[in-house]
């Protein structure tokens, strides 16, 4: 299945130093206009409101994931292990190479502002008319098919799905080296080297060789650090709140009519809830941004507000609390729409929680979200059962409430709260 190019092909990474293609396939569909269009999508959304050297793309990380997974399958191949099939290398390469493929401008915000799935795009553009569909359907008619069910989790053999989607796979690890890389953190500086030379497939899955468990508790302790330092940054969850208001409203104002002064597609379709895979992958950060420019002077104040906000980086600020329930919601809620502010724009709660590891329970089984030791005796323990490290973060959500709150608009109305509530913002 395999066609080598005649010269190989190098990426210079920052991350993994060079980037290696061999293959034909490989090399055309990074050439690919649906591939190409990852240039025009950050990897962190808006965390460069946060980070300002956090600039990087889809297209860089989805190149770091697939040099991830060659460097792994190219160990397997080379030790000659019985549980990996070398007829499966290429479907992993392309899936790990093509498993972003349908992330939309800032990601994961404008999915949860229209109910989308990156995975799902992902899928329809591997297996519909597109550039990329016609590469892959070479090898085989039902090969794209093949692609997408290992990037949806449902191809027959877990362990090609484990390289890609698992609780250590290439995709976690190279975004955990790249964020951290262009955030100017050092929480993500994992020893991938060590990783990489301790992972075996074994019995359909791939596991680790037990001598490399202090390497996989600095990866745990990595990712941990990251989604409380970076990714849960509260600016960074403020620019995202922000975000999700402008798709909302302008959404909100679409389907009651409003005549927009600016309008572009594919954004209509996108607001009508009709969009094809032609008109998606028009849809990058820079025609976005761009509608965001014009609609800072939209006739509509919520609309305008929001987006002048989110150019000129005017973020919400927050206070936060531990302790929140439905009734106090209900209260400030009211209190807001009573002074005058709107309590759907001008107040936003966020609790963050993330598990960085789900351990293993007596009874239960190992499933395909838990890390496995191998032992020289070729016996298998969850992570957890042997590292006290790994069992003091899993199984943990932590997080705070954050009240997220326009400062000027609150200030001006500060006088017209409720004592109470004046005192919870005041802080």
């Amino acid at each position: 299945m395999k066609q080598l190019l005649t010269e190989e092909k190098v990426f210079k990474d920052p991350v993994h130093n060079y980037i290696h293609v061999q293959d034909t396939m490989i090399w055309r569909l990074i050439n690919t206009m649906e591939f190409q269009r990852l240039r025009r999508i950050r990897q962190l959304g808006t965390s460069y409101l946060t980070f300002h050297g956090a600039e990087h793309s889809r297209f860089s990380h989805s190149l770091g994931v697939y040099e991830i997974t060659r460097r792994i399958i190219s160990q397997f191949e080379r030790s000659g292990y019985k549980d990996w099939m070398p007829e499966e290398s290429l479907l992993t390469l392309c899936a790990a190479l093509l498993h972003d493929l349908g992330h939309g401008p800032f990601s994961h915000s404008i999915e949860e502002a229209f109910e989308m799935n990156h995975e799902d795009w992902t899928c329809r553009i591997i297996q519909e008319n597109t550039e990329i569909t016609a590469i892959l359907r070479e090898v085989g008619e039902d090969f794209p098919q093949k692609v997408a069910s290992v990037i949806a989790k449902t191809y027959e053999h877990e362990i090609v799905v484990n390289l890609v989607s698992g609780p250590l796979d290439a995709d976690r690890m190279d975004y955990l080296l790249r964020d951290a890389y262009y955030t100017g953190v050092n929480y993500g500086t994992i020893d991938i080297d060590r990783i990489l030379r301790m992972l075996r497939p074994y019995n359909g899955r791939v596991v680790v060789k037990e001598s490399g468990m202090h390497a996989i508790e600095d990866y745990l302790m990595s990712r941990y650090q990251m989604y409380w330092q970076v990714y849960f940054h509260p600016v960074t969850r403020s620019s995202e709140i922000i975000l999700r208001q402008i798709f909302r409203r302008a959404k909100e104002l679409f389907q009651e009519g409003y005549s927009f002064r600016f309008m572009i597609n594919p954004l209509s379709d996108l607001f009508g809830g009709e969009i094809n895979v032609e008109q998606y992958l028009l849809l990058d950060e820079a025609l976005v941004q761009t509608a965001f420019m014009q609609w800072t002077l939209e006739d509509d104040n919520i609309l305008a507000n929001l987006c002048s906000r989110f150019i000129h980086r005017k973020l919400y600020k927050y206070v936060e609390m531990d302790h929140l329930d439905s009734e106090t919601i209900d209260e400030i809620r009211r209190s807001f729409a009573g002074a005058g502010l709107h309590p759907d724009y001008d107040l936003e709660i966020d609790y963050p929680t993330d598990l960085p590891y789900d351990v293993f329970r007596p009874g239960e089984g190992f499933d395909s979200k838990q890390i496995l030791l191998l032992d020289r005796h070729d016996k298998l323990r969850e992570i957890s059962e042997v590292s006290d490290i790994v069992r003091s973060i899993s199984g943990i959500h932590r997080g705070r409430y954050h009240l997220y709150f326009p400062q000027d608009k609150l200030q001006e109305a500060l006088t017209r709260l409720p004592g109470s509530i004046g005192e919870i913002f005041a802080k």
